[in-house]
């Protein structure tokens, strides 16, 4: 892939050859064209069209694994009518206003929305920059622009005929229409294909692929950071004679805000030598310094007097009485431990002196946040701070946190190195799982009352969680004291669910925590359905039908939802009184239902197939869909098993994959994953296959044995996975 270091030097680059088309967004927010030789300053392109004929697509979102530079490349190259093995996507520089997510109405990457907010927008750029050239061949040809077909990048009419690139300087000069006419879903040639390769599967097969890691810039020095073994802990003073003895040692540095002391030297083994050298004296007077077990009970303590009301409708004290009334009643306590992101490329950074300002080369998940928090750390106007985004080996949530802490970090190691070369901060996976940010612990109590015909008629639902919006620039989501993320999962159920109270706490505590892959609904996807199968077995209904029942087909959502489980079910070949496992969760606009197959002995447990069925609109690239369902399932699994992030006095006992282990080649079920076929926009893949696994293997284990998963990890239940 090639990487746009800055849209000054994208288009001064492009301009030193031929002209090429570009087809974007001008200041005005409207479709624009222009050339590289011409362009308006004020042109960010979504679309280049160099005189080759290749076609360049401007990725404003980052790849972290997820197929964005597969999935918006597409959208482009269908409504161009491009020839696939041609089209080649770019990443965008930083710029908020033109690039921005138009969800978040920031520059960035997360809540699996990149195709879902950029579906109309890049399908209309390429229908915009096909019909340029279509006026242009007929310009150049005098024909009529009717008459003119477009395939595979090449433009026809009778007996003429021509690449895109030799229109461009005519269509340069030409402008877009205001609204151009996309495909409807019956002209897809690309979109729903099977057959198109990821275009970042060469360059990562290769090792031609240019990660954040794999930046190494001449007279570049190496940073690491020894940090507070407890969270919330400062820096008093440190001595580094041990670490002079170290072969490349340069230097050691307090960093501006007490965290912590970076230690430099003239490669990655050297500062992390240096780095362990060093001796640090700390203050612990306003870390955390309570063990799990505190910690957990502190949780379960915040249940019995719920600080907020998530439902406004149904307060919570209106439950009470009629769960009194109620002919039975179902109690269950749930608790979820910390967990890491673990991204096999751990966080790294480099930052280089450019001119009055800086380049930052980094796996950018979101430049809106990084762009400023780096400038405000070196006393810099926010442009005056440049990104090259690079791929990045996975995030899961990890690289978008509040507080850019790693970009931070190597602003930081930069200032105190003198400013002069560039610094490249390197984190290790034990600095990542020992000091890194979490996923919340939370823990769950809910009641739930059934009458006497087995209807349920009240739901008291509490849980306690850390805020992830509260204190951060994500504050504006938070709704009379509700932060939604907390809750997510349990407000939003597409069930019908009657006199529904729910109670929110809030924690505190100085362990950072952050989104998690699938963020609040990685907890309460596995409480709401354990539940809902906790009711199906108190009743006596069949899990699927219980559940078709509760959902309302008259509702958009639930009628989605409707679809995707009788998908699993037709597919699993599910039966009444099955010894399986189902579970179906809604989350980022996506219906996800799953039927687990597993095997129990005694206490240990193997999960031989799952079944997976996906209603997310249409399904732009369906094998990029299987694999994020197939990835989340067994990110899902690891989590659900055996992982969880413990502390002893405040600190994390847990410090790499020996004792933080990720799922082995061995222990990944056969997964069968059918895609609901629809018509619908598109909605997010990356998170949605998470949260329903869980339940449905815990359901499974408990269809074989009778035993409830009321804790994670599984392993407190005594539970092996093989």
């Amino acid at each position: 892939m090639n990487i746009n270091v800055s849209r000054r030097g994208f288009l001064k680059a492009s301009a030193a050859g031929t002209t090429a088309l570009l087809v974007g967004i001008n200041a005005k927010g409207v479709l624009a064209a222009g050339s590289t030789a011409t362009a308006a300053t004020d042109l960010n392109p979504f679309v280049k069209i160099d005189a080759d004929g290749t076609v360049t697509v401007i990725i404003k979102h980052f790849e972290m694994g997820q197929g964005t530079t597969t999935g918006l490349t597409t959208l482009v190259a269908e409504e161009l009518d491009a020839n696939w093995d041609t089209v080649v996507p770019e990443f965008a520089p930083a710029d908020v206003e033109r690039y921005k997510n138009l969800f978040f109405g920031a520059q960035g990457t997360g809540g699996s929305t990149s195709i879902a907010n950029s579906f109309m927008q890049y399908r209309e750029a390429g229908a915009a920059a096909r019909d340029l050239l279509v006026r242009a061949a007929a310009q150049s040809w005098g024909v009529d622009a009717s008459t003119i077909t477009v395939e595979n990048g090449m433009l026809s009419s009778g007996g003429k005929s021509g690449h895109f690139g030799e229109f461009v300087a005519i269509a340069a000069t030409l402008s877009p229409v205001e609204k151009p006419a996309v495909k409807t879903p019956d002209q897809f040639k690309l979109i729903g294909s099977d057959k198109l390769h990821r275009k970042d599967n060469t360059g990562k097969t290769n090792g031609t692929a240019m990660f954040a890691m794999d930046v190494n810039l001449p007279g570049m020095i190496y940073a690491a950071i020894i940090r507070s073994p407890k969270f919330g802990g400062t820096v008093v003073s440190f001595d580094d004679s041990a670490a002079k003895d170290v072969g490349g040692f340069i230097a050691a540095q307090v960093l501006p805000n007490k965290a912590g002391v970076v230690a430099f030297g003239k490669n990655t083994w050297a500062a992390f030598q240096a780095r362990d050298a060093l001796s640090v004296e700390w203050d612990f007077s306003a870390a955390e310094t309570r063990s799990t077990d505190a910690m957990i009970a502190d949780h379960v303590a915040l249940l019995d007097a719920p600080q907020f009301d998530a439902n406004h409708e149904v307060p919570l004290a209106s439950v009470t009485p009629i769960l009194e009334g109620a002919a039975k009643t179902i109690d269950a306590q749930f608790t979820f431990p910390f967990l890491a992101h673990a991204p096999l490329e751990p966080e790294n950074c480099t930052i280089e002196p450019v001119g009055d300002g800086v380049r930052v080369h980094d796996g950018c998940q979101f430049p809106t946040l990084t762009r400023p928090m780096v400038a405000a750390t070196l006393g810099i106007d926010p442009s005056k701070v440049e990104i090259r985004t690079l791929y990045a080996g996975g995030s899961f949530g990890r690289r978008a946190n509040a507080a850019s802490d790693y970009n931070v970090e190597a602003a930081m190691a930069f200032a105190v190195s003198g400013r002069k070369v560039p610094v490249k901060l390197v984190w290790s996976r034990e600095d990542d799982i020992k000091g890194g940010y979490y996923r919340p612990m939370s823990a769950h109590r809910a009641k739930i009352g059934i009458d006497a015909d087995g209807k349920i008629v009240g739901w008291d639902h509490r849980l306690a969680t850390k805020s992830i919006a509260k204190g951060g620039p994500f504050e504006m989501m938070v709704q009379n004291g509700v932060d939604p993320t907390s809750v997510e999962g349990v407000a939003e159920s597409l069930y019908t669910l009657p006199n529904m109270g729910i109670g929110l706490s809030d924690f505190t505590t100085a362990v950072p925590i952050n989104w998690w892959r699938s963020v609040g609904h990685t907890h309460t996807g596995f409480v709401m359905e354990s539940l809902m199968d906790m009711v199906a077995t108190e009743t006596g209904q069949d899990p699927i039908e219980m559940r078709l029942a509760m959902l309302d087909p008259a509702g958009a959502n639930q009628a989605r939802m409707i679809e995707a489980i009788k998908l699993v079910r037709e597919i699993s070949g599910w039966e009444k009184g099955d010894k399986r496992g189902f579970a179906a969760h809604f989350s980022f606009n996506t219906c996800v239902a799953v039927v687990a197959d597993v095997t129990v002995e005694d206490t240990t447990v193997h999960v031989n197939k799952l079944f997976m069925a996906v209603e997310c609109g249409v399904a732009i690239n369906p094998d990029v869909i299987r694999a994020q369902m197939e990835g989340g399932a067994g990110y899902a699994l690891s989590a659900i098993f055996r992982n969880e992030v413990t502390l002893t006095d405040g600190e994390v006992d847990q410090y790499n994959f020996p004792d933080y282990e990720l799922l082995r080649n061995p222990e990944m079920p056969e997964i069968e994953v059918a895609i609901v076929s629809s018509n619908n926009a598109p909605t997010g893949v990356g998170e949605p296959g998470v949260p329903p696994t869980g339940p449905a293997v815990a359901n499974a284990i408990f269809a074989q044995t009778g035993k409830r998963i009321l804790d994670l990890p599984m392993t407190k239940a005594g539970f092996d996975f093989v």
